[in-house]
């Protein structure tokens, strides 16, 4: 009895070990499962975030140019392909972004980008079956241009709340460690110093590249573009993004190195168009005719001429601008004319029509006196007779034409195309024409057209198109 006794009372005390063992397991086994149930979720999550960014990340980032630039083609005859594959691919891309998105500003602006692929895809087929060419490039300005800058918009505008949802989780993540760290101490204190290592190092794991990429997303915020290694971790899609933002970074480093030298390129074309027009042969030329009206007596034509002359320099330096009004360039070409007619008044006159309501437009100074200048020296001079030579200047919604015509020799069809290629390859022969061609594309890029046409003795035309919702300033770096 008293054997059986002492059994009962050894699994008495047995028991009870029992039970305070489950009394002290089940709450912080519950503790553990809790938490790491919050963390599972969160790192899901954050890891479907993640992958929502790098697909994302992988979107066309010359969408726009791309689809402008082809569907331009097309309006124009020189193409007869459609872009479809990419809107089809940015419509899949969306479609998969969306089946993975939880945040509702990300679904919104999803919802958005397939809603303006259906309608960029419409438009382009209604632009495929319009005949018109002038109903063509209307479509295509007034619709194509918009929806391929609102589909990049809201691609950025997704990778926008799918960054701020990413680091709402990273905040719940660093609440959740912090949590399980304290626990885990108190816990480790208990049970074993080697838990509170793992966890340690388990949590480092997570934070630190998440650290690491923000601190060089702040360098880079900063200026600094200088090439550094992606962070090393495990994750490959924390990975991916950090050699991703690597990537970006060198992109940036070589855009601005590309936009510097295109400053510095212009600047020398400008410097070379100023001393191009500070003629010596030209003030030469202007101030012996001036001597010789003089001589004849004729002083109201000379004073006049020195009229033109001063306010032909003062509308040349322009307060040393980079941009003027076409009213102002249209008084340096005026002061110019009235100069050249005195000398070639036998074999020129000219009009100057510009309409009032375009004369606050803003281009770069010296756009159209080597239109001009080459309308005498190539057009009238070489043509026996007298000549004219007309300046226009209009606006035609929504873009503004100027105009230069000349009624002088004209060149014949090989002429003519060999002159197009010299400007578009800036060939220095044709200088006053390229650097005007130069400076507006850099200006206004594909936005401006430059055409020139000419008929052998009839004379040359050449006409400038720029837009006229494009607003410049003094500022702009030319």
């Amino acid at each position: 009895m008293s054997s059986g006794k002492g059994k009962s009372g050894k699994n008495t005390v047995r028991g009870k070990m029992y039970r305070l063992l489950l009394q002290m397991f089940i709450p912080i086994a519950g503790i553990f499962i809790i938490i790491f149930a919050m963390i599972l979720t969160r790192n899901l999550m954050y890891a479907s975030v993640s992958g929502n960014i790098v697909k994302a990340s992988g979107f066309n980032q010359n969408f726009k140019i791309e689809i402008d630039e082809q569907m331009y083609q097309f309006v124009s005859g020189r193409s007869s392909k459609i872009p479809w594959d990419d809107v089809a691919s940015a419509r899949a891309l969306a479609e998969d972004l969306l089946k993975n998105t939880s945040s509702s500003e990300g679904r919104m602006a999803m919802n958005n980008v397939l809603s303006l692929c259906e309608k960029l895809s419409t438009y382009m087929e209604r632009i495929e079956k319009t005949v018109s060419y002038d109903d063509r490039m209307s479509q295509l300005e007034t619709n194509i241009y918009g929806i391929t800058k609102l589909i990049e918009d809201y691609m950025y505008s997704y990778l926008y709340y799918e960054a701020g949802q990413m680091a709402a989780i990273q905040r719940q993540l660093d609440f959740w460690l912090a949590f399980e760290i304290v626990f885990v101490i108190l816990v480790m204190l208990i049970v074993t110093p080697i838990v509170l290592s793992r966890a340690v190092k388990i949590s480092r794991s997570i934070t630190d590249p998440i650290v690491a990429m923000n601190s060089r997303v702040e360098q880079i915020g900063g200026g600094d573009l200088s090439p550094q290694t992606p962070v090393e971790t495990d994750d490959a899609s924390l990975a991916l993004l950090s050699t991703g933002i690597e990537d970006m970074a060198s992109k940036l480093a070589r855009q601005i190195e590309l936009n510097r030298e295109e400053q510095i390129k212009l600047r020398d074309i400008e410097l070379k168009l100023i001393q191009a027009q500070i003629n010596p042969h030209f003030l030469y030329n202007t101030l012996d005719a001036i001597v010789w009206l003089i001589e004849i007596g004729r002083n109201d034509q000379a004073e006049q001429m020195v009229t033109s002359l001063s306010s032909y320099f003062r509308s040349f330096l322009s307060d040393g601008k980079d941009i003027v009004t076409v009213a102002e360039e249209k008084q340096h070409i005026q002061s110019y004319l009235e100069i050249q007619q005195v000398r070639y008044q036998d074999i020129m006159e000219f009009e100057i029509d510009i309409d009032p309501e375009i004369e606050t437009t803003k281009l770069p100074k010296m756009t159209l006196q080597p239109l001009v200048e080459n309308a005498i020296y190539h057009g009238l001079k070489p043509k026996r007779g007298k000549g004219k030579i007309i300046v226009k200047g209009e606006k035609k919604d929504p873009d503004i034409i100027l105009k230069v015509t000349d009624t002088g020799l004209g060149m014949e069809k090989e002429e003519l195309e060999e002159l197009k290629k010299r400007v578009l390859n800036e060939d220095t022969t044709s200088f006053g024409l390229t650097s005007s061609y130069k400076r507006l594309k850099i200006l206004y890029g594909d936005d401006c057209t430059f055409d020139i046409e000419s008929t052998q003795g009839e004379g040359t035309s050449i006409s400038i198109r720029i837009p006229g919702k494009v607003k410049i300033d003094d500022e702009t770096i030319l």
